[in-house]
């Protein structure tokens, strides 16, 4: 028996290339002895680890080859019953203990065992001691199966999932599945699957920037080529494209290809067939189901993936398809929740979608998927085959996204019903608390926690007391959650619950540690909210929240308590926040590793690095020191960069105009703010959803006629008194465009500013050595004319075409 051939096997979750006699016999023995070992013991198995309730001591030495493999078998059988049961369905065919007060024992034994970095379990996940006893297996020694550090490294990813929070992983887990990648040079799909699910894990302890380089590195080793580039195309049915360069015509699309030596031919995808759950379709009135391209080409000249059609691109592999996903994964990371993140990420997903060849990855639409899960509609080993490679949620996270999408649209009751499904109390408090009941949802973890509430028919179940009536127990883990809370509810008793909480875990919970750090915070209390944050990122240093308050205290007692009317000291604190990366991670910064005062060291490139919430935080600092330093132009100039980043778009704007000289305008600033104008409709009632007009609608201060008049006032006021450049005037004149395509008196006021402007450069122009006005002024006429042709038999369009005659003739 080839050990090499049956972990390659075990691996990829393909039966190939082994001999059809081999057998795995042994395991089932031993697996019905451990049953009857557990049966035989009866009493006392509380008090025991579950490790001692299996024969899982087994000595390093004299261990055969094939007693190793049976052994790593079982691991991966006990791994993948967990991941059916509770990820792809369907439902297991079997039953792991009936509910007798021994499965009960197993069941919560498990739960609390896998509690991990202070932060508990699922408890309603299906068979949990399937993952308890896999991890259990893949610790201990192996000395003829190196394929073990990659099992223990999927073993962690998904343990990860089962918890309230990412925790840390042992320092060892990614650098130990190194080696591996030698011994796979002559199987790259194989070091493709490696490389992108160690980039997985760390995606989902939320270190971004090196889960990017991982997905990298794998689209590296298969080989796999891809571009984001556009082409011309439309989205609505009764839009005709043109060649103009706008977002009405322009669709951003994923171009990937596979060249020769790629984890498969393209022969061999085409073959790959499989059942997969039905795709819903769109059914709208004006959008296509998917975007129609009217060119032939995406890619730029000189481009390797040039020959391919955006229309009709070449199936990709399953792998390949996860490799784009992944890279969907870091923009989503690495970007704001507004509307460009999902522009961003729908090239990738419709590129994968578009020839769906994976049950897990063609259930992309949730109500879809959460119906399918139950289901038999494909075997268990085809939904399994890519699991490891995809971040495909577990049941329970895919029906909490669904009451969160029910909750968000304001279908409270259908979204209670289910988050009480699911037991997240938490979850079900904030819906009672959305409709103005809070004293609903004390009562409920109350009941809770005096045992006065039986939790869901699952549990009562499993928790069928004995002869002696002994009473339903929590795990110490969600009891203290339940506490905090209860702290949260009750503000008035909040330090007491916090503090209860914290000694019910026996000073384990990393929840407990974080309330009462917040809530010394609060209060100004910094030095016991430093002593709590402490111990809460000595617990859990992955939580970024945690470190973030953690260094707001340090900073606060360091230098803002010293004088909290000191504007440097807020812009010293905003530049700590950016130079703080996840989890507490330093950012690397090109110019300098001090802090400048009154400057930050802050660039596009770095600015992917730090998280979002890091920037939010930068951004209230820099805008409380502003109240004391108003005339400081460096502050603005910081402010005005972060304002930019995290859309605050009408602050910046505000700054812009704070910020004094000719140098000292950014044209990219400008440009940014009219782009974010002049994207909504020019018409104010059409930029309303629903009923209503744009007078009476409250309009987005960040964008489209909510923005404008702030836009307006910072050219006509600050800029063009005092600036003149050939990018301003083009800027000014896209407004005045879109400002002139529906109202005629706005567009008469905006031919006069036109009129202007050529004649600014008329008058100007001659002046600056090598300054083409004449090609400035005859593009802005020909562009405003262009985008307001509604308005030809208005008199004022006679003089614009005098306008551009004059230049031709000067020219």
């Amino acid at each position: 028996m080839s050990v090499q051939a049956i972990e390659r096997a075990l691996l990829t979750g393909k039966w190939e290339g082994i001999p059809q006699d081999t057998s795995f016999a042994d395991a089932a023995d031993i697996a019905k002895q451990s049953s009857r070992e557990i049966s035989q013991e009866g009493d006392g198995l509380e008090d025991k680890p579950i490790d001692e309730w299996f024969s899982f001591t087994i000595s390093a030495q004299n261990v055969s080859a094939e007693q190793e493999i049976i052994r790593l078998a079982v691991a991966v059988a006990c791994l993948h019953s967990f991941v059916q049961a509770n990820w792809t369905g369907p439902d297991l065919d079997f039953q792991v203990s009936d509910p007798t007060e021994v499965g009960s024992l197993l069941h919560r034994k498990a739960v609390t065992e896998l509690a991990h970095g202070g932060e508990p379990a699922y408890h309603l996940a299906d068979v949990p001691l399937f993952l308890r006893v896999a991890k259990l297996l893949l610790e201990l020694p192996y000395d003829h199966c190196p394929s073990v550090v990659w099992w223990r490294l999927r073993a962690w990813l998904v343990h990860q999932q089962v918890l309230d929070e990412p925790t840390a992983v042992p320092a060892d887990l990614l650098s130990s599945v190194e080696p591996l990648l030698q011994s796979f040079a002559s199987h790259p799909d194989l070091a493709g699957r490696l490389i992108l699910e160690q980039g997985l894990l760390e995606h989902h302890l939320g270190h971004d920037k090196s889960a990017a380089d991982y997905f990298i590195r794998a689209a590296r080793a298969t080989q796999l080529e891809y571009e984001l580039t556009g082409a011309l195309g439309k989205r609505t049915k009764f839009n005709k494209p043109t060649d103009d360069d706008t977002t009405d015509t322009e669709q951003s699309k994923t171009t990937a290809a596979q060249t020769t030596g790629t984890t498969e031919q393209a022969g061999a995808v085409a073959s790959l067939t499989t059942r997969i759950p039905e795709t819903l379709a769109l059914n709208d009135d004006t959008l296509l189901e998917q975007t129609e391209f009217t060119s032939s080409s995406a890619s730029e000249p000189g481009s390797r993936l040039a020959h391919l059609n955006p229309s009709s691109q070449p199936a990709l592999h399953p792998l390949d398809q996860s490799i784009l996903l992944a890279l969907c994964l870091n923009v989503r990371n690495t970007s704001p929740s507004h509307g460009l993140t999902a522009e961003q990420m729908k090239p990738y997903v419709n590129r994968v979608i578009s020839h769906p060849k994976n049950w897990s990855r063609s259930t992309l639409q949730l109500q879809a998927l959460v119906d399918q899960m139950p289901t038999a509609d494909s075997t268990v080993s085809e939904r399994l085959l890519y699991f490891h490679s995809i971040p495909l949620p577990s049941k329970w996270e895919m029906e909490k996204e669904l009451a969160l999408r029910y909750l968000s649209l304001g279908v409270v009751k259908s979204a209670l019903e289910i988050f009480e499904r699911l037991e997240m109390w938490e979850e079900v408090v904030k819906c009672w608390q959305s409709m103005e009941r809070r004293e609903r949802g004390i009562a409920i973890v109350r009941d809770l926690l005096e045992g006065r509430k039986a939790e869901a028919d699952t549990v009562i179940a499993r928790e069928k007391v004995s002869a002696q009536g002994r009473r339903q127990t929590l795990d110490a883990m969600r009891e203290a959650k339940l506490w905090c809370l209860l702290g949260d509810l009750e503000p008035e008793n909040a330090l007491d619950h916090y503090n209860k909480a914290w000694g019910i875990s026996k000073d384990t919970s990393g929840r407990a540690m974080r309330s009462l750090g917040g809530y010394y915070f609060a209060r100004a209390d910094y030095p016991n909210s430093i002593t709590c944050l402490r111990k809460a990122v000595a617990i859990n240093p992955l939580l970024g929240r945690s470190w973030f308050i953690l260094g707001c205290s340090y900073s606060f007692t360091r230098c803002v308590t010293l004088d909290d009317e000191d504007g440097e000291s807020w812009n010293n604190l905003a530049s700590i926040y950016l130079r703080m990366g996840e989890a507490g991670k330093r950012i690397e910064m090109e110019d300098s590793e001090e802090v400048k005062t009154g400057d930050l060291v802050y660039s596009d490139e770095t600015s992917k690095s730090i998280p979002f919430s890091n920037k939010m935080l930068a951004f209230r600092a820099l805008k409380q020191g502003l109240k004391f330093a108003y005339d400081n132009w460096r502050m603005w100039s910081n402010y005005m960069i972060v304002a930019m980043d995290v859309g605050e778009l009408s602050e910046a704007c505000r700054a812009l105009g704070r910020i004094d000289g000719a140098e000292s305008v950014d044209a990219d600033v400008l440009d940014r703010l009219v782009d974010a104008v002049t994207r909504a409709p020019a018409n104010p009632d059409d930029a309303v959803e629903g009923s209503g007009s744009g007078g009476q609608a409250v309009l987005n201060p960040n964008e489209g006629h909510g923005l404008l008049r702030r836009v307006n006032d910072l050219f006509e006021r600050t800029i063009l008194p005092r600036v003149s450049s050939p990018r301003i005037f083009r800027a000014r004149a896209r407004l005045l465009t879109w400002q002139g395509e529906t109202d005629v008196q706005k567009w008469r006021e905006a031919v006069g500013e036109v009129e202007e402007m050529v004649d600014v450069l008329r008058n100007f122009g001659p002046r600056a050595e090598g300054f083409k006005w004449k090609l400035q002024a005859r593009s802005i006429l020909r562009t405003f004319m262009g985008r307001t042709k509604d308005f030809e038999d208005e008199p004022q369009w006679s003089r614009l075409i005098e306008s551009l005659e004059e230049i031709r003739k000067e020219e």
